[in-house]
């Protein structure tokens, strides 16, 4: 009797104990442990220089659905080749499949990450690769999912050629010099949001149908280029947004099918600064352009503005629109002609705010927005307007046709 209590004794502690921990326990700093396929169990802590590579498919580490499955401090850790399932739930404590601080010269990459409530998060980590992760959170609520990547004081990363779908956010705060690049995002609330973020990189990133695209807040010094924003989805969905910041360059994107496609909320912030916006196209929006607040400044340049409901709109008397450089933009509603083919138009396109567009001081009326009502109002509003209509801004230089 004591033999067979001593043999489910040791059972017991055997399927307790956690053997990818005592791997990484005993492994020698700067090691590598290639697992084979298996489930191991979740919970671990790495503090070491250390590599751990799924030598095959089929490496699952499972948190068991507590806390967050991998913990990883400092530097020279490498994360590659598994499948990360089931962290917590707990918002307070940021259950992750990965947690990633205070380190440098880090990798994950080729991981698939399924349930678990944060995906990535990186907080104090610098020259650090991310790239080619498959990122899905916990079934919830939008807003109650936690966010797929987040940076958080950290500097000089890539972030590269990663999925994320059905996560809440991608953030960037705090963070600069990051290289975001080739990422996907889809069914999330931002896909990207940067605050107090400078000098990064955004490019070729492709986002559908979250409810904002890319917002940055509080930021400077970024480029973003060659994205594509496609349905941003819900009243007041973003392609991108702008809100006090400064020396941005925003070219050569796509933003298509969005509620407003770009917004611009006192920007550019700092005095004697510029914002560059310029040969994106901007189609099929609710909204193309959406002014709020102080927004002088920016130049506005050789963008394809194109079957948009509205080509601007300007929801602050006091944005002084008129006050940015807007030159060189192909508007579908310009009525105009180009007699010396020069591909300019002979007057300038100017645009107005009559007082009859109900919809851009009144939310309520955007349920409307679009309907055969509505756009016979604003025919009329046109034609024959009550008052004198607001004069919004001017393209001095139309073009004619999409080279």
């Amino acid at each position: 009797m004591f033999r067979v209590l001593l043999f489910i004794f040791l059972l017991l502690n055997i399927s307790w104990a956690n053997l990818l921990q005592d791997a990484i326990d005993k492994a020698p700093a700067g090691s590598t442990l290639k697992l084979p396929a298996g489930v191991y169990k979740g919970g671990i802590k790495i503090n070491k220089p250390l590599t751990i590579i799924g030598k095959e498919s089929g490496v699952i580490i499972d948190g068991l659905n507590k806390g967050t499955v991998i913990e990883a401090i400092g530097s020279f850790i490498t994360l590659k080749n598994l499948t990360i399932i089931n962290s917590g739930d707990k918002h307070h404590t940021i259950d992750s499949a990965i947690t990633m601080k205070n380190g440098k010269q880090n990798e994950i990459s080729n991981c698939n990450i399924k349930n678990c409530l944060f995906g990535i998060d990186l907080q104090q980590i610098s020259n650090t690769i991310v790239q080619d992760n498959n990122i899905t959170s916990i079934d919830l609520d939008l807003g109650l999912r936690g966010d797929g990547l987040r940076l958080w004081y950290s500097n000089d990363n890539i972030i590269k050629n990663n999925r994320l779908i059905k996560s809440r956010d991608m953030v960037v705060w705090y963070s600069h010099g990051n290289e975001i690049v080739g990422n996907y995002g889809e069914l999330g609330r931002y896909s990207l949001h940067f605050m107090y973020a400078g000098k990064n990189i955004v490019k070729n990133n492709y986002y559908k149908k979250n409810s904002v695209g890319i917002f940055f807040m509080y930021s400077q010094d970024t480029t973003a280029q060659n994205n594509i924003i496609q349905a941003s989805l819900g009243a007041t969905g973003m392609g991108i947004g702008l809100k006090d910041v400064s020396n941005f360059i925003i070219k050569d994107n796509t933003v298509v099918y969005c509620a407003q496609g770009i917004y611009i909320d006192r920007s550019p912030f700092e005095p004697n600064t510029n914002n560059w916006i310029k040969n994106n196209k901007i189609m099929y929006n609710s909204e193309a352009i959406h002014f709020h607040s102080l927004s002088e400044n920016n130049v506005i340049k050789d963008n394809i503005i194109v079957g948009n409901i509205e080509d601007i709109v300007n929801d602050s008397r006091g944005s002084k629109t008129d006050e940015n450089d807007i030159e060189g933009n192909y508007w579908d509603n310009y009525e105009g002609f180009d007699r010396d083919k020069n591909n300019i138009g002979d007057r300038s396109h100017k645009i107005y705010h009559y007082a009859d567009q109900l919809w851009v001081f009144n939310p309520n009326v955007k349920f409307f927005y679009g309907s055969p009502v509505i756009s016979l109002l604003n025919f009329l509003a046109k034609l024959a307007p009550f008052s004198k209509p607001l004069f919004i801004l001017e393209d001095k230089k139309p073009k004619m046709r999409i080279d």
